[in-house]
């Protein structure tokens, strides 16, 4: 029995070395090549160790014309502003929905939840059309204002976390003479952190990598954001491929920052979630 057991313990941990193996090498093959010189690239194995380490990537990024830095803060602004503006709606909304009684708010929920089921790709000629018609295309805004609302996903994760705060705590507010606004800052936003926590790393990330609206609403180099900034390096710089893996590491370092930041709170909203 004691040998089946190891046998079985050796055979998990071989198949989870192999599968983190699998997994960390596309990035572990782009911080190596991003410190390579293209000469060191051209001639040497892709997964040997640069000799000697080199940052000139990542200067040429930030100050060549490639302009990565004004792209990475682009990015930066338009993702908190989309996290700001889809946190202050989605609370609101996922707390009317759970909380406050008003006609027609299954129905409503539902109707609106149902959303989730169109693919994000039949929307882009709307939104086009619509940023055109407001001479907001090629700008800043037309990156942000699309996205700046409530989400059909965040509502509802939201929703069913406000339901699981007990009653009598809204209750014991009310008696003390909170309103519906207090209650919700004081006591429903502070107990849903975890949750908040881990739409908010959902969000970041989901906008930082998204390529296609960029791509179609924007046009040059002075709203390019991080991942249409990364594609353009291959035609702009005859496949310089260690330029663009110091790209992609660049564009890493921040959801890097973020995930740590929020680790905790994301595994807490996983338990809670797992154990509701």
């Amino acid at each position: 029995m004691k040998w089946t057991r190891l046998s079985s313990t050796v055979a998990v941990y071989l198949v989870l070395v192999l599968g983190a193996l699998f997994t960390l090498g596309p990035f572990l093959l782009s911080i190596l090549t991003a410190f390579k010189t293209r000469e060191q690239f051209a001639q040497q194995s892709a997964l040997s160790w640069p000799d000697p380490f080199t940052l000139e990537n990542f200067a040429l990024l930030l100050n060549g014309p490639a302009q990565f830095g004004r792209a990475i803060l682009i990015t930066v602004l338009a993702a908190v502003l989309i996290l700001v503006g889809q946190l202050i709606c989605s609370i609101l909304a996922a707390y009317a929905f759970a909380r406050v009684d008003f006609p027609g708010r299954q129905i409503l929920f539902w109707v609106y939840l149902s959303t989730l089921m169109i693919p994000p790709v039949v929307l882009v000629v709307p939104l086009y059309l619509m940023m055109t018609e407001a001479g907001l295309r090629n700008s800043f805004w037309s990156l942000v204002l699309p996205f700046a609302f409530a989400s059909p996903y965040a509502i509802f994760l939201l929703r069913e976390y406000f339901r699981g705060i007990p009653q009598e705590l809204i209750d014991a507010a009310r008696l003390d003479g909170a309103n519906t606004l207090d209650v919700l800052v004081e006591i429903v936003v502070p107990l849903s952190r975890p949750i908040i926590a881990t739409l908010t790393l959902i969000t970041i990330v989901s906008h930082w990598n998204s390529f296609m609206w960029p791509l179609v609403v924007t046009t040059g180099t002075e709203w390019r954001v991080v991942t249409v900034a990364t594609a353009s390096l291959q035609s702009q710089f005859n496949g310089n491929w260690t330029l663009v893996m110091a790209a992609t590491t660049l564009a890493l370092v921040p959801l890097l920052v973020l995930f740590l930041m929020f680790q905790r709170s994301f595994v807490r909203s996983i338990t809670i979630a797992g154990s509701a």
